[in-house]
């Protein structure tokens, strides 16, 4: 069974984002970037399948500039077989990036695919729904745990009432939330490994796909800073503050 995992190049989630000063997008200049850590975890899981018998091929795909064979380089040190890369310009909304994984999924022919649920820069949430939504195959999202079952896919997912699992025809697409795994760390052998594994590279054109842009961004602004908390003396004086400063009882 072969698996194809996507990745994205995100700011390191340990980093503290900076916009611009003239509000136009974020600040990457000389920052530390990373495999988006969703993306982390669905690599593990692929690889998980792999070293059960269960998989037999993990390729891993990422889109964007060509900075982001990096993260494609980490994810075959982390234990992927083999690496896409989908050579873009700019930022790509999601919808375009689920067109072009359709036409990886076409070429690959993957019996699973397994993606982040979000990334943690966009923080949209619409690439897998949207992939399973263009390749017509049956999906299971936010997933906590994922069991071959013979030619079916068993997904636990967190919903708003606990957890609910799911049966899926393979081929099926599975979206990672954070509880499925804990990603291991590269080893350098490994690393040195992964430096002669093969790395494929295509255009939007060669998969059909004309990059578009149907949203605009208007500004980037950093959150309001929160104000200092105060210590109060009694429960009358909480209260009290509750009541006639904050307005939240009455």
């Amino acid at each position: 069974m072969k698996v194809l995992v996507t990745v994205k190049r995100v700011v390191d989630y340990n980093v503290k984002v900076r916009a611009k000063a003239d509000g136009s997008d974020v600040d990457l200049n000389n920052v530390k970037m990373a495999i988006n850590p969703f993306c982390e975890i669905a690599v593990e899981e692929a690889v998980r399948l792999k070293e059960a018998g269960t998989a037999t091929e993990v390729v891993v795909v990422s889109v964007g500039a060509k900075q982001c064979q990096e993260q494609i380089r980490t994810a075959l040190a982390l234990g992927a077989d083999r690496g896409i890369h989908v050579e873009t310009e700019g930022a790509v909304e999601p919808l375009v990036v689920a067109k072009l994984l359709k036409g990886v999924v076409e070429k690959e022919e993957p019996r699973l695919v397994i993606l982040g649920k979000q990334s943690i820069d966009g923080d949209n949430n619409q690439t897998g729904q949207m992939l399973g939504a263009l390749t017509n195959m049956p999906q299971g999202t936010f997933a906590s745990e994922v069991a071959i079952d013979g030619d079916k896919v068993n997904v636990t997912r967190e919903v708003d009432a606990g957890m609910q699992t799911i049966s899926l025809n393979l081929p099926a697409i599975v979206t990672s939330d954070l509880r499925l795994n804990e990603p291991r760390y590269a080893s350098l052998p490994n690393i040195m490994k992964a430096k002669k594994k093969p790395l494929d590279v295509f255009s939007p054109a060669d998969l059909g796909v004309e990059v578009t842009s149907h949203i605009t961004q208007l500004s980037v602004a950093p959150p309001a800073e929160r104000q200092a908390g105060i210590i109060v003396e009694s429960v009358e004086q909480l209260v009290d503050k509750l009541k006639n400063e904050a307005k939240v009882i009455s």
